[in-house]
């Protein structure tokens, strides 16, 4: 009963919290209730597509896993509300306290919630070269964020620098900040620069950041390709049996194998179009990609992907 009361509390402090808007707020854009994966592994979904002011930004999925002494959270939403609704679901479920939060990936809607655990004196860990990023980048997200999903919305919202920043994972000792094994995974400069996945061993549960995108196009803008491939063929020698992507859905090790699919087709069909001589100007509309066609982001973030790794191909060639 107590805790069925501690959490309509924490709820209703998180709904409380949310910006008044003169029109209704959409379902996208309340906050969500905590869907437990595992034992102790929780998932807040994000709504997918891009953040504006239907949806308050609310398009990442985050998380936290429940250790016996503490909590770790993963990722905080895109703004500062978001961070505080992150906040009162780990609550509605443990009296544990939040040992740390670890941003997996430099993309605005899992940044900038941190400045709600940053204010109760809970430590932000980055990989030190998605830091580095953050600071040269985030800036004019930030800004870009007040216009598209509106300053309401974003009030107490601020670019923050990490308490820890790391290069080596192995310097995360989750065992014992909350009492429960956990394996932070990099693999160098792969989907992006310094972007982690987090391992639960004891549920098998990985929440896999911008490493995985579950339907929904995968961005490429950062990538190293190769290193991108080698990293999802570890993925999926790993005993998952639950992944949480950094947008869509929850699933199965699928999610892996889709979005190897999609790259390999993407990469195989701009390379024709390079060696057949094709001008970038006919790149976008000569790529498409019939099995990824209903996936969130196909008609903008593929069509631009297309275009980026042409560009890199062609560049690749005048380096030969």
């Amino acid at each position: 009963m107590l805790r069925l009361l501690r959490a309509a509390i924490a709820l209703l402090a998180a709904v409380l919290a949310w910006p008044a808007l003169a029109t209704p707020v959409s379902d996208a854009a309340r906050p969500p209730a905590p869907i437990e994966l595992a034992a102790g592994v929780y998932m807040l979904p994000g709504s997918g597509g891009e953040p504006d002011a239907t949806n308050l930004g609310r398009v990442g999925n985050a998380g936290f896993i429940v250790g016996r002494s503490g909590v770790l959270a993963i990722d905080t939403g895109t703004s500062y509300l978001h961070g505080r609704a992150l906040l009162a679901a780990i609550h509605s479920v443990t009296e544990q306290p939040v040992r740390l939060v670890l941003i997996t990936h430099t993309r605005q809607e899992f940044l900038f919630g941190a400045a709600a655990f940053r204010e109760q004196g809970i430590p932000i860990a980055m990989q030190q070269a998605a830091a580095a990023l953050m600071a040269t980048r985030c800036d004019t997200c930030l800004k870009t964020l007040r216009t598209t999903v509106g300053e309401d919305a974003m009030r107490g919202t601020r670019l923050f620098t990490p308490d820890i920043t790391y290069a080596d994972p192995l310097a995360i000792d989750a065992a014992a900040l909350i009492g429960r094994p956990i394996q932070v995974l990099y693999f160098g400069h792969s989907s992006g620069p310094g972007d982690i996945a987090v391992y639960d061993p004891r549920t098998r549960t990985l929440f896999a950041g911008g490493l995985l995108d579950a339907q929904r196009i995968p961005d490429v803008f950062d990538s190293d390709l190769a290193a991108w491939g080698e990293a999802l063929r570890t993925l999926q020698a790993l005993p998952v049996e639950v992944i949480v992507p950094g947008h869509g859905p929850s699933g199965s090790k699928r999610i892996i194998t889709q979005v190897e699919r999609y790259l390999d087709q993407l990469t195989t069909r701009v390379r024709a179009l390079l060696k057949a001589g094709a001008p970038l100007s006919e790149v976008p509309d000569s790529t498409a990609l019939p099995d990824f066609a209903s996936w969130d982001q196909y008609d903008t973030v593929h069509r631009r992907n297309a275009a980026l790794v042409y560009l890199r191909y062609e560049r690749e060639q005048l380096i030969k």
